[in-house]
């Protein structure tokens, strides 16, 4: 069942988990899924702790503590996915250490109601490192114009960062940009960038979903021949936008002081649409130094019947250019798109946040002990 899972690992793919839930955690599962799937990370976001805290168990003793307690639902919320992300990071903690920081990671975010407040999310991000107080953290910030500032500040002052909800090929070098100016501030600081680490969750199904329903629209024999091709098209010019950035002289510089890069982090690599392979959106982004983080119907998939083949980015970005340009012939903006998918992933995230705040103050309210 692992071979396919084995080979993706050995091109050089680091295989991350989208998905944490206390079960999960208490159950073995994901002890399970580092020994025997290959599993070296774990991806968290504001939808998956709404679907986790809203629908799983294993979360009553500590609501009616914090019931008991009387804290606000904002504290809770805080205190029950903090104390999630801690647990899972000391279960991957021997990963963390075998792979000297690069994988074992855990990823937690930002309140996603601070995505347009630059100052905010630096706070949040100093608050949610010093709360879950573990090494192999990662701070999710959302790659809106207002996060780029905070992804500086942040890096600046030693914090690893997962930088969020990138959809566009620019936004992506403005995310390397504002890391290695992180990383420039941290060296002028005087610390020590070996134990600086970042990925860069470049967002992929989401893209094919748009394109696609605008390809539909236009109803062209050519516009249905590029169904199912932008999403691809879209993250193997990310990788060459990575290896442009991160072999340059400014990231040489870094590289001297022990500097780690930024990895690309496929993300959103679950297939929404049936008529693809299940697995598309893992064999065929497949080169080194990148992550994909998966959840897990996409996992067993990849397990089951994946085709890792090799390297499947190389020697692709010629074909992938000339794809996105035939969209952009046919009119549909590519600007409009991933302007659209981004303002979308904010709004979805912070719905998701709040629908959590709302079930979790009910839950504490059920839970409180009478007065008298």
């Amino acid at each position: 069942m692992t071979d396919a899972l084995k080979r993706l690992s050995d091109e050089g793919v680091a295989i991350w988990l989208d998905d944490l839930s206390r079960k999960r955690i208490t159950s073995g599962n994901l002890a399970e899924l580092i020994d025997q799937q290959h599993v070296v990370g774990v991806t968290t976001n504001p939808s998956i702790f709404q679907k986790a805290i809203s629908h799983g168990d294993g979360y009553e003793q500590q609501l009616t503590d914090l019931a008991t307690r009387k804290v606000t639902v904002d504290e809770a919320i805080r205190m029950i996915t903090t104390a999630d992300v801690r647990d899972a990071a000391d279960i991957l903690r021997p990963v963390f250490d075998a792979t000297d920081g690069q994988d074992g990671r855990v990823s937690i975010e930002v309140d996603p109601r601070l995505a347009h407040r630059t100052d905010a999310t630096v706070a949040e991000a100093k608050q949610l490192a010093w709360l879950v107080d573990r090494p192999n953290t990662l701070i999710k910030i959302p790659a809106t114009k207002a996060g780029l500032p905070a992804i500086t500040e942040v890096i600046g002052k030693g914090i690893s960062v997962n930088v969020t909800l990138i959809f566009s090929l620019e936004r992506y070098r403005e995310v390397m940009d504002a890391y290695l100016a992180g990383l420039e501030k941290a060296k002028a600081a005087g610390l020590d960038l070996s134990l600086i680490h970042s990925v860069a969750s470049f967002f992929v199904s989401r893209v094919d979903t748009e394109i696609d329903k605008r390809l539909d629209t236009v109803g062209t024999d050519e516009a249905k021949a590029l169904k199912g091709k932008a999403a691809l098209a879209n993250a193997r010019l990310a990788y060459q936008a990575y290896e442009e950035v991160f072999g340059s002289e400014r990231w040489a510089a870094l590289d001297k002081a022990q500097a780690n890069k930024q990895r690309p982090l496929w993300a959103s690599t679950g297939v929404k649409d049936p008529a693809y392979k299940d697995t598309l959106y893992v064999d065929d982004l497949v080169a080194p130094g990148t992550v994909n983080t998966m959840p897990e119907a996409t996992l067993d998939a990849t397990a089951d019947h994946g085709q890792i083949t090799g390297n499947t980015i190389a020697g692709t970005y010629e074909q992938s250019r000339a794809e996105l340009d035939a969209v952009a012939k046919l009119g549909i903006s590519y600007d409009d798109v991933v302007q659209l998918l981004e303002d979308e992933g904010v709004e979805k995230f912070e719905a998701a946040w709040i629908d959590l705040l709302n079930s979790t103050e009910a839950e504490l309210k059920r839970l409180a002990p009478s007065e008298g």
